[in-house]
């Protein structure tokens, strides 16, 4: 098996400069600057609304970028249009998961962690096998290897897909409000893999509503608010001491709920 080579700690594995995304009229991202180095782990906080998912399914190019710059491992990914195995290719550095879990149904937990290293990375039937394994043991559904997803709970699902997205072997991962869709009792059981992937030196972009998580596991905050990045910094700065008034804001509104 051929894997990404992995950049030294401090090197850039994603950076953007002025990234722009409409659709139509409508602006939702308005010139986002900002990098993330090996081993980051980034919490991206803010309003519904203000542009969140949008950038991270631009990082990975779900999103077409209207304008500005866009490296993924110092490879230049900014063109609107790039060739199926160049996204393939992207894709397989920088792996998502997303909030709905997105597994194929009338496939077995085992053969859905297998599809894509088979498919996309040609690794070879016998390797797949032993990965999907691997990473199922890592979230600790190895007992779950022949269940269909139907037979899961969101939390499970919500672990498999994690391991679904460590077999393509990723220089990063992007997390989109990865727990939200889960009752509040499954949630722990993700944000605990997550904890554990952070220990481990991922790099990791997640957005997210839980406050507890971006305070105690990232290293970065970033807050979003109506397309731009307005505030970020390190989440002791960022939780205890705002600097704008929209950030103080939408703090405020979360300890009162």
């Amino acid at each position: 098996m051929t894997t990404a080579t992995l950049p030294a700690i401090g090197t850039p594995v994603i950076a953007c400069e002025n990234l722009y995304k409409s659709y139509g009229p409508i602006e939702v991202l308005k010139g986002v600057t900002t990098a993330f180095t090996k081993g980051d782990v980034v919490s991206i906080i803010g309003p519904s609304g203000c542009g969140k998912s949008t950038f991270l399914r631009c990082l990975n190019r779900l999103e077409a970028i209207n304008q500005g710059h866009l490296e993924v491992m110092g490879q230049d990914v900014s063109a609107p249009k790039l060739p199926r195995q160049s996204l393939y290719h992207l894709r397989s550095q920088v792996s998502m998961v997303f909030q709905h879990f997105n597994l194929f149904p009338h496939l077995t937990v085992l053969e859905n962690l297998m599809l894509a290293p088979r498919r996309v990375l040609k690794f070879p039937a016998g390797d797949c096998n032993d990965l999907a394994k691997h990473y199922l043991d890592k979230v600790g559904l190895t007992d779950r290897a022949d269940a269909y997803p139907e037979q899961l709970s969101g939390g499970q699902k919500q672990r498999v897909a994690i391991a679904r997205s460590l077999c393509m072997k990723p220089v990063a991962i992007l997390f989109d409000e990865p727990t939200s869709a889960l009752d509040p009792e499954l949630v722990g059981e993700v944000l605990g893999v997550m904890r554990q992937l952070a220990e481990e030196g991922m790099t990791m972009v997640v957005v997210t509503h839980e406050m507890q998580f971006a305070r105690e596991v990232s290293n970065r905050v970033l807050f979003f608010n109506d397309g731009i990045i307005e505030e970020e910094g390190i989440p002791g700065n960022v939780f205890t001491n705002p600097r704008s008034d929209r950030l103080r804001s939408f703090l405020s509104r979360l300890s009162q709920n």
